[in-house]
């Protein structure tokens, strides 16, 4: 996201010297994307942060192994039936289930009771979106509290941890449930949306206003951490045959960093402030996005207007996705054109690339007439085939693909 940010301790000149108040150097490091061709941020460090202790496995077992699907299916996926009231003890980042998957993205959730350790994706981007309840989340670059409908997008090789807020602290009644799309590239705004020097443009359905970043420098005092403490942190990175962890000890806290500056950071977003873009008749997919990644978009469809020409069908029309999968995360409201196929909240279509697909019987009809839809839904479209994961095989409901033809199997 290039808009610029400083917070903290920063020298006037960039490399160069910078002191404690005893007279010690801080130690600066450049933390930036594509060879040093793209936005970058400078973090000036009280510890050597290429300094570490040991280095062990971190066993993440056969929970990223996929399977194809096939025979090619439309699926339901139901992932409130992942986890139960007897599930606890579970971290935003060991806890999360993979759901679906391919060489570009990974689609996880989980519902989360306990602090996670600290972490760091090595492999590519995050995008985790809140689906009910809120988390602290503490960054390198500062701290974040999310909550409900945020999206909080984590660059590359940042360590942070997630906390989730108990039932009744700061008003949530709810446990922290979290969307995980992990990718393999870097998330960023379309570049439909930014003018040539990064500045997001009028016609975007948000603006920086909107983005909220990291409160900080957060420093291991301030969370009453020594900050001369071992920490272990937790890495995904590529391996020889895919993603592999590692556990980092590093002898000190990671909340070493008294000060940053630059255009790389976490930021959060949240969904309420996406502007909807309509039309006298029904606007395709692509109005909906709010970010992308490497032969992936992120769309969300909220509340809104919807189709005001006299003869309008406000429904989606059928559609073949030729060239990708689609991913419907549905959160809260009426889905008007699932009516009848089961879908409901905390419900995943999967709709893949050779399927045309659409709205459920009857709904093409009763939708006309419509003027708004109360609906909120996290979308993502892959341009290369998704493979379900574990928690995607065990929540299929088994009959969506039928739901056609009023759910009787030919």
């Amino acid at each position: 996201m290039a808009f610029y940010r400083a917070q903290g301790s920063i020298p006037p000149k960039r490399h160069t010297q910078h002191r404690t108040p005893e007279g010690d150097l801080y130690f600066e490091e450049l933390m930036g994307e594509e060879g040093f061709s793209s936005d970058s941020s400078l973090l000036y460090h009280r510890f050597i942060p290429s300094a570490i202790e040991d280095a062990a496995d971190w066993d993440l077992g056969e929970a990223l192994r996929t399977t194809p699907n096939h025979p090619l299916l439309p699926r339901h996926l139901t992932l409130h039936d992942l986890f139960d009231d007897t599930s606890t003890d579970v971290d935003v980042v060991t806890g999360r289930r993979l759901v679906l998957g391919n060489g570009d993205v990974r689609i996880s959730y989980v519902v989360a009771d306990v602090a996670s350790p600290w972490y760091r994706n090595g492999i590519g981007d995050e995008c985790v979106y809140v689906e009910r309840g809120g988390a602290r989340v503490e960054t390198v670059f500062g701290a974040f509290t999310v909550g409900e409908g945020d999206y909080l997008v984590i660059p590359r090789a940042t360590t942070h941890r997630w906390l989730p807020l108990v039932e009744g602290e700061e008003g949530y009644t709810e446990p922290l449930r979290a969307y995980c799309i992990e990718a393999n590239s870097h998330i960023t705004p379309p570049k439909r949306y930014l003018s040539r020097f990064g500045q997001l443009l009028e016609h975007a359905p948000y603006c920086e206003r909107d983005l909220r970043g990291p409160e900080g420098p957060l420093l291991a005092e301030h969370i009453g951490a020594d900050p001369s403490e071992s920490t272990p942190v937790f890495i995904k990175h590529r391996g020889a045959t895919g993603i592999v962890g590692t556990i980092y000890t590093y002898p000190f806290h990671p909340l070493d960093v008294v000060g940053w500056d630059g255009c790389l950071y976490p930021y959060a977003f949240n969904v309420s402030d996406f502007e909807p873009i309509t039309g006298r008749v029904h606007q395709p997919p692509p109005v909906h996005q709010v970010f992308e990644g490497q032969n992936f978009v992120i769309c969300n469809f909220v509340p809104r207007k919807v189709d005001y020409h006299p003869l309008s069908i406000p429904v989606p029309y059928y559609h073949s996705n030729v060239d990708s999968d689609e991913v419907m995360f549905y959160v809260d409201g009426d889905y008007e054109a699932r009516k009848g196929s089961g879908i409901g909240k905390g419900s995943i279509s999967l709709h893949p690339g050779g399927h045309a697909h659409g709205p459920q019987p009857g709904a093409y009809e009763k939708s006309i007439g419509v003027e708004a839809f109360d609906e909120l839904a996290v979308m993502v479209d892959t341009f290369r085939p998704l493979e379900l994961g574990e928690a995607g095989t065990a929540v299929d409901d088994g009959k969506y693909a039928w739901s056609w033809i009023g759910g009787r199997r030919g």
